[in-house]
């Protein structure tokens, strides 16, 4: 008898890496601050795991090792020389000694991030040439220029296939004979959101790469991927997401409930 049932896809293995140290230049110790009865990093990994069912901080530092086993969560000492939170996933990942697909970087300072943000990130794997994945939201009117000229909230360009072309501090494009307060009404800018995820072997691939011409000058190592031809996905969120990464950005969330 002939047997009409497809075959499945095989199912894609996520595994979630949130990077967390505690020697911050402008906020040493933020991993641990709390936020509403529970330490930043707790609230970061309990966001995430409402996403995915396998969930690592990577950390560098005792103190926050210790808090991580202190509330359940699952935690791997790292070596404190990495100069970026994608070489520390990497290393976490390799000492996990278990095969995912795709790997998760997500920042131990986004204790807001929305489990929707990962799923959306997951499904730009659905694709089987994607090599990276990022996220990015379109500045709205209400955010005005000021927000949209800030060099610490960086930008992108995409092409018709949703991929990153470029990345930049700067507001990318400029527009040609108009005010600049009016450009945001005249383009859909798009903010990054700077969690990514990787084919477990473009990772590796990734942390054995030089630091780059755009990379330096930008001070954005998305950049070198980009120079070294790697593709990167971009999905869309419309939440907006609060980093933490002052004592005054603590200050302005600490009223704010999950």
């Amino acid at each position: 008898m002939k047997n009409n049932q497809t075959k499945s896809e095989p199912t894609i293995r996520f595994v979630g890496i949130i990077p967390a140290r505690f020697a911050s230049t402008r906020f040493p110790g933020k991993p641990l601050v709390k936020i509403g009865g529970k330490t930043m990093i707790q609230r970061v990994y309990e966001q995430v795991s409402k996403a995915l069912s396998e969930v690592y901080i990577a950390t560098d530092d005792q103190r926050i090792f210790d808090e991580v086993i202190a509330f359940g969560g699952r935690v791997v000492m790292t070596s404190s020389e990495h100069k970026s939170g994608t070489d520390r996933c990497y290393e976490a990942y390799t000492k996990l000694k278990e095969h995912f697909d795709v790997v998760m970087n997500i920042q131990g300072d986004e204790p807001f991030i929305q489990p929707e943000q990962i799923k959306t990130l997951q499904t730009c794997f659905d694709e089987p040439e994607t090599e990276i994945a990022t996220l990015a939201k379109v500045f709205t009117e209400k955010d005005g220029f000021d927000a949209l000229n800030n060099p610490n909230s960086p930008k992108l360009v995409i092409n018709k296939r949703n991929e990153a072309m470029y990345f930049s501090r700067s507001v990318i494009p400029f527009i040609r004979n108009a005010e600049t307060e009016n450009w945001i009404t005249r383009h859909s800018y798009l903010k990054h959101v700077g969690i990514y995820a990787y084919r477990a072997d473009v990772l590796k691939e990734l942390t054995h790469m030089e630091q780059s011409p755009l990379e330096i000058a930008e001070s954005l190592e998305q950049l070198r991927w980009l120079e070294n031809g790697y593709r990167i996905k971009v999905g869309f969120t419309d939440v907006e997401t609060i980093g933490i990464d002052t004592p005054e950005d603590l200050e302005k969330v600490k009223d704010l409930t999950l």
